[in-house]
């Protein structure tokens, strides 16, 4: 992705309950909150309905704020596969709002995004929470933490340079790898 010294980033949270999201702007690398909150998908009875929303908001988002750049959480590998799956359509409708309205994205796995907010990659959603409140001198942390977990994305962009799963050079990657994944690697 190009680097602007002026650009808007839009964090989501994919969700089929709750999907979160943020906006921040980045002039001259400075961060400054736009905007953040949730999509509330629960009182739609099928998902189908729930996809054609979140297309819908995410779009409208787009539409509202101009964001020139947007950063995902990537599906994380839980146990329910069907969970897995309905989150896993939620996130590509969100990367197709993108994609209809031209706008580059990328995705950041939870760890990554954690990592970067916290320095952690284990911190909790509460730890994450409290960092962003702190960064962006917001007094009061939102009801959803969805909220703050799609601001975390976007922040993490930021910070990431805007190089996450699908942006990483084919040289290093495995440097990449295994410096992000330390207990895959077998000690003699």
């Amino acid at each position: 992705m190009k680097k602007q010294t002026d650009k808007i980033i839009l964090g989501i949270d994919p969700g089929t309950s709750i999907m979160g999201y943020g906006l921040i702007h980045v002039k001259n690398g400075q961060m400054d909150l736009v905007t953040f909150g949730v999509i509330h998908l629960n009182k739609l009875s099928n998902h189908p309905d729930k996809l054609k929303r979140i297309f819908t908001r995410v779009d409208q988002l787009i539409l509202e704020y101009h964001p020139d750049e947007m950063a995902i959480e990537a599906p994380f590998f839980g146990k329910n596969v069907q969970s897995m799956l309905k989150l896993g359509r939620a996130q590509g409708v969100s990367i197709a709002a993108a994609l209809h309205r031209n706008i580059p994205f990328e995705e950041y796995t939870p760890k990554k995004i954690k990592q970067s907010i916290t320095g952690s990659g284990n911190a909790s959603k509460e730890q994450v929470a409290a960092m962003l409140m702190r960064m962006f001198k917001v007094k009061e942390v939102p009801k959803h933490l969805d909220a703050t977990d799609g601001l975390a994305a976007a922040v993490c962009h930021h910070f990431q340079g805007g190089v996450g799963e699908h942006n990483k050079s084919k040289s290093g990657s495995w440097k990449a790898f295994l410096s992000d994944n330390p207990a895959r690697l077998k000690k003699k």
